[in-house]
């Protein structure tokens, strides 16, 4: 681990303005991809800026909204009565993420920040239309998520809280896990809400996480799983690795994208 000044802001403010005067700074949400990323020297910051003293961690279930603010804890989010009230393949999704450890200290907007291909939260935000707000602004899921590990954040933007529109009408999450990191080889999330049938793909996509048009348009007519069984996925754009090749997970996208379906009833 190479040396960096550490800061620990009281407030988003002092925060934000740490990281915009300093072009090397990164900041530290739960610290599950940062902190080995550190350790392995892969990264050199010329300052770490925690955000643990910026609280952002409260659930609120209010009108047609629910909000999670960034530094709510998967833990937190899958054990939340207002989360499985009112999205409970959130909660779901929420519980499958790493291991007890990593639950207990991952946050939302730090694994939406960070927008790992293989993560689950980008799947739900996208397939259920929510939004993201940042210190200065409100981002659209949809202009989002720009490419793998990058997002549409500008330097000194941190993430505060995440919207999602209610009332959903039906939404599964299906994950294939890696048996040994439990990241998505292939995580499907599948919506029908306010922002109209939705079906979100994780894990697969070689640029990070996707909408499946084709899946969409047929859930939409036919909410069933015989209405996707002939949709195919160009194995093209997608990952292929140690882990399994570029058509065994457009393969999985089809299985996971039924049972979801299924699960959502």
């Amino acid at each position: 681990m190479y040396d960096f000044a550490y800061h620990k802001p009281a407030n988003v403010a002092d925060a934000a303005k740490l990281l915009a005067a300093d072009g090397e700074a990164k900041a530290l949400a739960g610290g599950q991809t940062f902190i080995p990323v550190l350790k392995q020297r892969l990264n050199k910051p010329s300052a770490v800026i925690d955000l643990g003293g910026l609280g952002l961690s409260g659930i609120t279930l209010a009108g047609n909204t629910l909000t999670i603010q960034a530094m709510a804890k998967h833990g937190a989010v899958a054990a939340s009565a207002e989360v499985k009230k009112a999205i409970s393949a959130l909660a779901t999704l929420a519980g499958w993420i790493g291991d007890t450890q990593v639950r207990h200290r991952g946050t939302i907007g730090g694994s939406l920040a960070n927008n790992d291909p293989s993560a689950c939260y980008p799947a739900a935000v996208l397939a259920l239309g929510a939004t993201i707000k940042t210190n200065t602004r409100s981002i659209k899921a949809d202009d989002f998520f720009q490419g793998m590990f990058t997002t549409a954040l500008e330097p000194g933007e941190l993430i505060t809280a995440v919207e999602f529109p209610l009332p959903v009408e039906k939404s599964a999450y299906e994950k294939f896990r890696n048996p040994a990191s439990r990241y998505a080889m292939v995580g499907v999330f599948v919506a029908k809400g306010p922002a109209g049938v939705r079906v979100a793909i994780t894990g697969a996509g070689q640029n990070g996480v996707f909408r499946h048009a084709e899946m969409e348009a047929a859930l939409a007519k036919n909410w069933s799983p015989e209405a996707i069984v002939g949709i195919k996925t160009p194995a093209d754009d997608l990952n292929s690795d140690i882990h399994g090749s570029a058509a065994y997970r457009a393969h999985l996208i089809g299985v996971m994208a039924k049972r979801a379906v299924v699960a959502a009833g």
